[in-house]
């Protein structure tokens, strides 16, 4: 054998070393993780991610990127066709034809159709729970035409049906029913798929489930054949925390396993974390106000006087200044910024000789003021939202000025939200954060103060009040909507006078986030309606993990 040939063969040999060790080290490595971009969003809990039983801030946020509702909410809440790509109505707005568009994929993969639609308003009427309230005064038949046409046939005028409309998140029907569970509640429709809805979801939103844990976060992965439009860049999946725990998001957020902060972070952590150069602070119309309501069946705060007095003695120029800065002062029951809110209303203000007036004028007088024990007043403050504590105190020291007691008690939002739900267990005074439903002011004069809402969370003042009751209904039955801002105006101002809350500030919602995440909020955008603030279709994120 030549040297040349011995060569050859050496070097093959080489080479088939080299290939054989290339080989095996191969085999015993793992492969490298996919890398993702990863939204994850702290917020209180529950989260209910069923259309037609959650209806708080996160399952709000759940639903938008979850479903498509049937109208979507553009800048500063103006409604926009969306599953609906057009109407007509009736001379007499009661007889509606909704175009529902075509092409539009489940997560199932079938197509959305009239059917679809027609199924999820009945369901959310037949639950009777989140969102329903907005349609059953109104909703007499919804009937598919035909696979893209939708006929809703109305009781009476409903003049914000339309802008209502994005509350109504279209299901699966096949999916759904495909899961239900017999016996249950709802006839032949068992538990109409409630069970099941907890921790899947029958959507066609830009995102569908990953994974539930009904007491700690909802997982979110992107839906490929998402019809709509979405941001470049958008996550590839969202992680909805239950967190709204300041040091642990603190934590999370300076070692960059947070992407966005809930929204109730305390006013001295936010100045902390504004100081790294990674973070940014969003503020942003959030559509809601800070009450502190005022139960008006429980002694002694069934005396409009007494509840008069707690008004003129509360100092809101501290609150605001001290507590919660860069939010104004509200100027009534709605946000200024809303439409159809009324700018020139009588307020409230600090003033104590106005203070000990009222108070005078109560049947408890003098009582009240020779035993305030007897008198004590419970205030609950939520425990998710540790800046709400400050205020409880400060309310207490103002009302002590005057001469009345205050029971400051720290209560977790769940059991706040059981408590509301009883005449008997609701508190005398609860803080809470409204939002609205859509952007107008009927929204929330309809959620806060409607008879129809008074076991929700939405109303710890059980007002009860016959006239209010009719003056909300008739103002969401005028079609003409400068005339139904004009009603809205004048109920305004009644509730104004029946002084059944304390309303403090006009709520600018305040996130800390990374700085390769890129908020539409950051550039002055906002729908000003729950749910809507965290919407995967217009957040970048600029990053992988």
């Amino acid at each position: 054998m030549n040297k040349k040939l011995l060569a050859a063969i050496s070097v093959i040999v080489v080479i088939i070393i080299v290939i054989g060790v290339l080989a095996a080290v191969q085999s015993t490595q793992k492969p490298q993780a996919e890398k993702k971009r990863l939204l994850r969003i702290g917020f209180s809990w529950p989260t209910y991610i069923d259309p037609a039983v959650g209806s708080d801030y996160s399952s709000s946020t759940a639903f938008t990127n979850l479903y498509d509702p049937l109208i979507f909410p553009g800048e500063k809440g103006v409604p926009k066709p969306w599953v609906a790509e057009s109407w007509e109505t009736s001379p007499d707005g009661l007889t509606w034809r909704l175009h529902i568009k075509q092409g539009i994929k489940f997560h199932s993969g079938d197509e959305l159709k009239a059917e679809d639609v027609v199924f999820s308003f009945q369901r959310l009427l037949t639950i009777g729970k989140g969102y329903a309230y907005l349609f059953t005064p109104y909703i007499d038949s919804v009937t598919a035409v035909d696979d893209y046409t939708v006929k809703v046939t109305l009781k009476k005028p409903y003049g914000p049906f339309v802008a209502a409309m994005m509350r109504v998140y279209v299901l699966d029907k096949d999916v759904v029913m495909q899961h239900i569970k017999k016996p249950g509640p709802y006839g032949d429709n068992g538990d109409y798929g409630t069970d099941w809805l907890l921790t899947h979801d029958a959507g066609s939103g830009p995102y569908k489930v990953k994974e539930v844990v009904l007491e700690d976060h909802v997982y979110m992965t992107r839906f490929k054949d998402y019809w709509g439009p979405m941001t470049e860049n958008a996550a590839d999946e969202i992680h909805m925390l239950s967190l709204a725990q300041p040091a642990t998001e603190k934590t999370l957020l300076t070692q960059k396993q947070l992407e966005i902060s809930s929204q109730w972070l305390p006013e001295e952590t936010i100045d902390a974390l504004a100081k790294e150069n990674y973070l940014k602070v969003a503020a942003f119309p959030g559509g809601d106000e800070f009450y502190i309501m005022m139960h008006t069946k429980k002694p002694p705060l069934d005396d409009i006087h007494v509840r008069k007095a707690i008004a003129y003695a509360v100092d809101y120029d501290t609150i605001v200044d001290q507590i919660f800065p860069g939010n104004p002062i509200a100027k009534g029951p709605v946000p200024s910024y809303l439409p159809g809110a009324d700018p020139n209303l009588p307020t409230y203000y600090r003033d104590l000789d106005k203070a000990m007036e009222e108070l005078q004028k109560s049947k408890y007088w003098p009582d009240i003021k020779n035993n305030p024990n007897k008198y004590a007043i419970d205030f609950h403050w939520i425990a998710e939202v540790p800046a709400e504590e400050k205020v409880a105190i400060m309310v207490a020291q103002n009302l002590q000025e005057i001469g009345l007691k205050v029971n400051v008690v720290k209560v977790p939002w769940l059991s706040v939200v059981e408590e509301m739900a009883n005449i008997s267990t609701s508190p005398h005074m609860v803080s809470v954060f409204v939002s609205a439903h859509y952007a107008e002011a009927g929204s929330l004069l309809e959620s806060r103060y409607h008879s129809k809402s008074a076991d929700t969370w939405e109303q710890n003042e059980w007002l009860l009040n016959e006239t209010i009751d009719q003056m909300i209904e008739d103002a969401l039955s005028t079609i003409d909507t400068n005339e139904r801002y004009q009603e809205y105006a004048e109920i305004q101002r009644a509730i104004m006078e029946l002084c059944p809350s304390i309303f403090l500030f006009d709520h600018m919602l305040k996130v800390v986030h990374q700085d390769y995440v890129k908020l539409p909020q950051d550039e002055g955008y906002y729908t000003g309606v729950m749910g809507y603030d965290f919407d995967g279709r217009l957040i970048e994120v600029l990053s992988t993990t």
